[in-house]
């Protein structure tokens, strides 16, 4: 995950924020009590059964 936001906000921790970065998995981490490793997992296994893949 890159860390610049492209000028666009950390979605998940900008009010107005739009790109996921490193940033957003630590506070979806934060605040479901996961190490950011675990959302991220967590992340790709629900974007891999949206698209089909698991």
């Amino acid at each position: 995950m890159p860390d610049d936001d492209m000028g666009k906000g950390n979605a998940g921790l900008d009010p107005k924020g739009k790109s996921i970065t490193n940033k957003t998995f630590e506070e979806a981490a934060k605040s479901q009590g996961m190490s950011v490793e675990d959302a991220k997992k967590e992340a790709l296994k629900l974007l891999k059964k949206d698209l089909g893949e698991s």
